[in-house]
């Protein structure tokens, strides 16, 4: 789904306070100590600085419009509230750029080839792990990132990579400062990956941010992490590069790492087509695919945490096309998910009904019949249809 893209771009240069670090002048010990654990040599020394907080702000708003224009923000904000996952009155570029300098403790600047340490970030071993963090340059980043559409589901999997091995390092790091193995041990990474409290008064801007944009801040950190943990169990030294080579191709399988030892590979199905009658009168706003994370955080934030955790795990494939009346600019969502068997996606077909009548004021069934409902919510009409093991959803029709 492209509206995680701005934090997913904006994050491939941040480290996110909660898991991160600075001692300049440990920067060659600190990058030798890497260089043990992964096998890889060392290449050069990364410049490094101090920066304060309202300069990297104003980095983030610069980073923000060279990522993405104002029509494609919008079509991301579009597509975000169609789906139900941001208030209709949410902003997504401010908000974006709030969570972001928030959160942030570290920053990797591609252009400069420059490390940047934010002055407010704690100073001893909050300092250091920022520090290790983002020095896992070995790989070429940016391309690894752009690598493919990044509008897929594979964008968000290739991030968690990407956060969730210098995660990984990070404390495999202090792990080994500290005497112990250069690993991460099972019950420090079960206390790093536990989530984080919503609540927490220290970061009001992420304590108040929609449930999706709070997961898709930290999945690549937390779930990245027992992605790479979970690989590295299984190949060893090996995984540092192999997980970059061979990167996964969807957030399912960084969920479940046996999926992406195994080679499972999602399908794509198409989006339903608008009717015949009127497909000329529409745009194509935005289209991508919509995975396993993000099925996820839509059942948990309006069917449940275990029920819609259980559900979303059955995916098997989805995808969305955003469109806009070209005369009257009012947005049509048509959507398609595919899941393991007919039956699982019954199951869906069940729960998005309560999605649909969640994240409407006002929800008017028309008909319904054992695998097919219709009739109007807040965006338009609608009409959700089962067929096999495929759910396709067409909102805001007028």
């Amino acid at each position: 789904m492209p509206a995680r893209l701005l934090l997913l771009a904006l994050l491939a240069t941040a480290a996110l306070a909660q898991s991160s670090s600075s001692v300049f002048e440990q920067v060659g010990e600190m990058i030798a100590t890497l260089s043990e654990i992964t096998g890889w040599p060392v290449h050069k020394t990364v410049p490094s600085q101090m920066l304060g907080k309202h300069s990297f702000r104003r980095f983030v708003e610069a980073r923000m419009k060279e990522i993405s224009s104002d029509k494609e923000t919008r079509a991301e904000e579009l597509t975000l509230k169609m789906f139900g996952l941001v208030p209709q009155d949410f902003n997504l570029a401010r908000e974006t750029v709030d969570l972001v300098s928030e959160q942030a403790a570290a920053f990797y600047d591609y252009n400069k080839k420059r490390l940047y340490i934010l002055d407010t970030t704690s100073a001893g071993t909050e300092q250091r792990v920022a520090l290790v963090h983002e020095l896992d340059q070995h790989h070429p980043l940016g391309k690894y990132l752009r690598h493919g559409s990044p509008d897929d589901d594979a964008a968000t999997a290739r991030e968690a990579v990407m956060e969730g091995q210098a995660t990984w390092l990070t404390w495999a790091y202090v792990s080994k400062r500290n005497g112990g193995k250069a690993e991460v041990p099972p019950a420090m990474l079960e206390r790093l990956t536990s989530g984080v409290d919503a609540a927490s008064p220290e970061y009001p801007i992420f304590s108040n941010a929609p449930l999706y944009l709070r997961e898709s801040l930290v999945f690549p950190y937390d779930e990245g992490m027992r992605f790479q943990n979970a690989v590295y169990r299984k190949l060893g030294r090996q995984s540092f590069d192999q997980v970059f080579t061979h990167p996964p191709v969807s957030t399912q399988q960084i969920i479940h790492p046996e999926a992406y030892l195994a080679g499972k590979k999602p399908s794509e199905p198409d989006p339903p087509p608008l009717p015949h009658a009127i497909v000329k009168s529409f745009r194509i706003l935005a289209e991508g695919s919509v995975g396993e994370f993000d099925h996820s955080v839509l059942l948990r934030q309006y069917v449940g945490e275990k029920e819609g955790s259980a559900a979303a795990s059955h995916w098997h494939g989805g995808t969305f096309r955003l469109y806009e009346h070209k005369q009257e600019k009012y947005p049509v969502l048509a959507y398609t998910s595919e899941w393991d068997t007919p039956e699982s996606a019954r199951v869906y077909f069940t729960l998005y009904q309560r999605v649909l009548k969640g994240k409407w004021k006002k929800m008017d069934v028309a008909a319904r019949s054992d695998g097919e409902i219709s009739g109007r919510g807040d965006s338009g009409h609608f009409e959700l249809r089962l067929s096999g093991a495929t759910v396709h959803s067409i909102e805001g029709l007028r």
